[in-house]
């Protein structure tokens, strides 16, 4: 691979053109971060398709699970079951999205290829390509907020407790879907990716989904006291129910960073083994 005229780069014969705010000269790890990231944020409001079907996936289980459950829990455990369940709902709009078909679709096209070419870092490569998904759940747990606040659910910690529900919300629905990068990397095949995300799926049910954490018993106790995906909905209600909780807002923090740990680790490294086999 050579440098050829300004702007271009040439590899196999060939010559590409080169995003210049990616030019060597000048660029960071935080600026290559930005560029990527720039990029596939555009592409958010061409993929229609992939957002109101994981929107309404939340909305229908809400329904039906406050519908259902709600006289029952709240006589029984004197809890507020609207609040309860709104986390469920946003975890589940969170899992059972994923923008890994994109991927596929920048990989089968040669786009990705050709960004492999740029002197931009694979890290910065892949968290820019990560961070649509960042936007994206930020903006998916809105309308599942204005839902809850229509029923009722509100905030104790004002402003500044919904904008900590919508960040752990979005970091969270940045790193969980690195699992389905990492196939998407290996196979570049949109079935396995669509595969994946459904296998993922049922680690939204193996938590507190229906009932506290102190309600369940045998294996599905255990299982809930290993998935990250409790301490995520324990932060989120604590937000809702009472004054500032660091005991639950802290293991949520750092079950983010073990999954983002593993997911991006698992991503990066079918990316490089991707680069390698090019």
């Amino acid at each position: 691979m050579s440098q050829s005229t300004e702007g271009k780069i040439r590899a196999g014969g060939e010559e590409f053109a080169v995003d210049p705010e990616l030019d060597p000269r000048g660029s960071s790890f935080l600026r290559d971060v930005a560029v990527i990231a720039r990029r596939s944020i555009r592409q958010l409001p061409r993929e229609p398709e992939a957002v109101f079907p994981a929107l309404m996936i939340p909305v229908f289980f809400m329904a039906v699970n406050i519908g259902s459950l709600e006289k029952l829990t709240e006589s029984a455990l004197a809890i507020d079951y609207k609040a309860f369940q709104l986390p469920v709902g946003i975890v589940f709009a969170v899992t059972g999205i994923s923008r890994g078909a994109s991927l596929v679709a920048d990989l089968n096209s040669g786009y990705f290829d050709r960004l492999l070419m740029t002197p931009v870092s694979r890290l910065a490569l892949l968290i820019g390509t990560m961070a649509a998904d960042f936007v994206l759940v930020a903006m998916m747990t809105l309308p599942v907020l204005c839902l809850g606040f229509i029923v009722g659910v509100g905030f104790y910690n004002g402003i500044l407790g919904f904008l900590v529900f919508i960040a752990i919300s979005a970091l969270w629905g940045m790193v969980f879907p690195g699992f389905t990068y990492a196939i998407a990397f290996k196979t570049a095949s949109p079935a396995a990716v669509a595969s994946a995300t459904i296998l993922f799926f049922p680690f939204a049910f193996l938590t507190t989904t229906f009932l506290p954490k102190d309600q369940l018993n045998g294996a599905l106790g255990a299982v809930a006291n290993v998935n990250p995906v409790t301490y995520i909905l324990e932060a989120l209600r604590s937000l809702l129910s009472g004054d500032w909780n660091v005991s639950a807002l802290a293991p949520a923090f750092i079950a983010i960073i073990l999954v983002g740990i593993l997911s991006i680790g698992a991503a990066l490294t079918a990316l490089m083994r991707r680069v390698s086999r090019s």
